[in-house]
């Protein structure tokens, strides 16, 4: 599908949002709708002996959002729309593979360009809104990932309230997952762990305790595979002056569920981060308990503390510590960059071929927002990573993306 066919598309639904909302001035009114321009080079070159030399593409992407607002009444009701385009700039003969682009099982390489349209259906009664169709969100027990050319999303509903004074409660239930490089829903199945579902229940809430402090619960259930129960705790220590002090506990626990084969797994961390002026300093430690990994829905990103560019050091009995520095240069004059560096190294890995699993990761950012100008809005992020393991790849990588998010209306 074509950026023009997609775009078209998305149109038809806005139009038909337009019409059926006519009488009722918040459903246009609080409409809103952007297109993000996502130019993205990807090149990772593997360092271990006999591996492929590289992975390497250059791509362009566009991604249209709608949010449409709410028909008046008692319920609410509204459309969302997401129309997403792919196209290969770059791929050079034995470089694909980047997650950039889908794969050409036909020819060989990755395909010249793809495209993909999600709709999503949601209604309002008072401070609880349900949504039905394509979902795109974060959340402690599933969290769509955005790490390549065009965001991966899920198929299913949810339903969020803020009704009860200092709480926000969340559930929902998935059966698709719809990957970064993907114009297909395909069914779920459990990152490391294996297996396939077409259910993903989860639900539990937020609590604001005080006005720095949030404790968190969830429970989640990857049909015939997994159990899953998360606490968390983040809390905020105003220092004076804009600094802080912030501390980020988390705790998750793991079982199998149906018939599926034995698992076990526990994962503890935390985050400590100091904030003074423009600096932010921050340490980390992660411990897997447990003869397994990790388990998430594979292609979603893991809410672990160190779960990073590449890694999430969530492999069973492992564990990892992290440090990190980042920057803002708005007091030195430059408003609108950024730069970041972090460690993580992880060890007392169970490797199947036996003996210590070690491996670690470095990473850095630096990214600058044109703050004025006919560029303003204009983003430019260089990601870098090199990865070393005796157990898994050893990887230098770069990406460089540049993003610019115009507002339709």
């Amino acid at each position: 599908m074509n950026l023009g066919k997609s775009l078209r598309l998305a149109a038809l639904g806005s139009a038909g949002l337009t019409l059926c909302g006519a009488a009722h001035a918040d459903f246009f009114a609080d409409s809103k709708g952007d297109l993000e321009l996502r130019n993205f080079y990807f090149n990772r070159d593997f360092r271990q002996p006999g591996a492929r030399d590289k992975a390497e593409e250059w791509a362009q992407g566009f991604i249209f959002r709608l949010q449409s607002g709410y028909t008046a009444g008692t319920v609410g009701f509204g459309l969302d729309a997401l129309g997403m385009a792919g196209y290969k700039l770059d791929s050079g003969g034995g470089t694909a593979g980047t997650g950039l682009l889908p794969a050409d099982l036909q020819h060989g390489g990755s395909q010249d360009e793809y495209g993909k349209l999600g709709l999503t259906a949601k209604a309002k009664i008072s401070k609880t809104e349900f949504k039905l169709g394509t979902l795109f969100f974060r959340d402690p027990v599933v969290a769509s990932n955005d790490t390549r050319l065009l965001p991966q999303t899920f198929r299913g509903g949810m339903v969020t309230s803020q009704d009860l004074d200092g709480f926000k409660l969340i559930g929902g239930h998935i059966d698709r997952i719809k990957l970064n490089s993907s114009t297909d829903f395909t069914p779920l199945s459990a990152n490391r762990i294996g297996g396939t579902s077409n259910d993903f229940n989860y639900g539990g809430g937020d609590y604001q305790a005080t006005r720095n402090l949030v404790i968190s619960a969830r429970y989640a259930q990857l049909e015939n595979i997994y159990q899953q129960y998360y606490g968390g705790l983040v809390h905020t220590l105003p220092l004076g002056g804009g600094d802080s002090f912030k501390t980020d506990l988390r705790l998750a626990t793991a079982h199998e569920d149906g018939n599926f084969a034995n698992l076990d797994n526990q994962a503890l961390g935390g985050m400590l981060t100091w904030k003074v002026g423009s600096q932010s300093f921050g340490a980390a430690l992660q411990k897997m308990n447990g003869n397994d990994p990790y388990p998430y829905i594979s292609g979603s990103d893991p809410y672990l503390v160190n779960f990073v560019q590449i890694g999430d050091f969530g492999n069973a009995h492992e564990r990892s510590w992290q440090l990190r520095y980042d920057y803002d240069f708005t007091q030195l004059g430059i408003p609108g960059l950024s730069f970041m560096t972090r460690y993580v190294s992880g060890d007392t890995v169970q490797r199947a071929s036996g003996g210590e699993g070690k491996e670690w990761e470095r990473n850095m950012d630096i990214a600058y927002v044109v703050q004025s100008g006919p560029l303003k809005n204009v983003g430019i992020k260089w990601r870098n990573a090199t990865v070393r393991s005796n157990f898994g790849n050893d990887l230098d990588e770069n990406r460089l993306i540049l993003s610019y998010t115009v507002a339709l209306w």
